[in-house]
């Protein structure tokens, strides 16, 4: 196969921890060809969804905590093995000496990785348009552009009451309060936030609770989420795995540092694989049920205790920790279920 990464800048890459890495050396080990094109680089020209790409090959033996551990490679060949001249351009901005970038149609490749992180502004809104019409032109996109785009990730545990904590999603701020009185410990963040920004924990007795909601909503103008505060936190929020449907049989528990809410690794957070549990597997279960046909390759579900707090569609992590803590090739699983999506 030829696979075709969207993705953020390269150099920019932690490439010792970084999901994407792990994907690219487990397709690459597997005797697959690499591309990768920006997310600035999509365009449409005369209906026909393109991009500037450029094939890269990873460096035996690379580092990964340095930036050498990919080159890129040319004259381009294009997937069917064909010498690409036409559109190839010599590099600029920062490109490697002997690199090339084509511009090719994402039809061309057998599959196209989207794997751009967010935030999910309207131009990653325009960009799964884009993907979106690609398929339609016969490019294989994972996830879907429709799928990431009508998944917006906490917004779909709607789809999971029975397995999610008390949830509210509103504006209104008399409604947030009659929450928080109800419950007393409840958790507020935006809809649009990651790496745990913008989340707060009021309790009972918060005495910048009014302040609080009112920043989050800018004043009743923004819809936010509240969800009931889940104790197990402590033991940390874990993000559980599906690829092709199935479940990787371990999780990474993020765990907060003291006296933190939030587990997130960009937040401080200690991740810690570990077997899912009985309950992991049922959510896990429920969960791939529901998802199926919707052109959702990989899916990270984040879990605290016994419940769902979120679905993540756009660039689901984690693959690295648990590969390292347990020996278990998440990458490889990855790359075997392209393989069977791809036929």
């Amino acid at each position: 196969m030829h696979v075709l990464f969207v993705i953020d800048p390269l150099p920019l890459l932690k490439a010792y921890k970084d999901s994407s890495v792990a994907m690219m050396r487990a397709l690459s080990a597997r005797g697959h060809t690499l591309s990768v094109t920006l997310q600035g680089d999509l365009y449409i020209d005369e209906g026909i969804v393109k991009a500037r790409t450029t094939a890269i090959e990873l460096v035996e033996g690379a580092d990964l905590h340095e930036h050498a551990w990919w080159r890129e490679v040319g004259p381009h060949a294009a997937p069917d093995g064909s010498l690409a001249s036409e559109g190839a351009r010599p590099p600029s901005g920062g490109r490697a000496a002997n690199g090339y970038s084509v511009d090719l149609p994402l039809s061309a490749f057998d599959a196209v990785i989207m794997r751009k992180d967010p935030p999910f502004d309207m131009e990653y809104v325009y960009s799964t348009h884009l993907l979106e019409y690609a398929q339609a032109q016969g490019a294989r996109v994972f996830n879907s552009g429709a799928a990431i785009r009508n998944h917006p990730e906490k917004l779909t545990i709607t789809e999971f009451a029975d397995l999610a904590t008390p949830t509210l999603v509103t504006r209104d701020m008399d409604r947030l309060k009659a929450f928080h009185a109800q419950h007393q410990d409840v958790i507020v963040k935006p809809l649009d936030g990651m790496g745990g920004t913008g989340i707060f924990r009021l309790r009972a007795e918060e005495p910048n609770r009014n302040a609080i909601l009112e920043t989050l909503t800018d004043n009743g103008q923004r819809t936010i989420m509240a969800q009931r505060y889940i104790p197990e936190i402590v033991k940390g929020d874990k993000r559980i795995l599906l690829i092709g449907g199935e479940p990787v049989p371990y999780c990474l528990a993020r765990i907060p540092l003291a006296g933190e809410t939030r587990g997130n690794l960009a937040a401080g957070g200690r991740g810690v694989a570990q077997p899912l549990s009985d309950r992991d597997r049922q959510i896990a279960a429920t969960a791939a049920e529901r998802l199926a046909g919707r052109g959702l390759l990989l899916v990270g579900l984040d879990v605290i205790g016994d419940y769902v707090t979120e679905v993540n569609v756009t660039s689901p992590t984690c693959f690295v920790e648990i590969t390292e803590q347990t020996g278990f090739n998440v990458g490889e699983m990855f790359a075997k279920a392209l393989e069977r999506a791809v036929g």
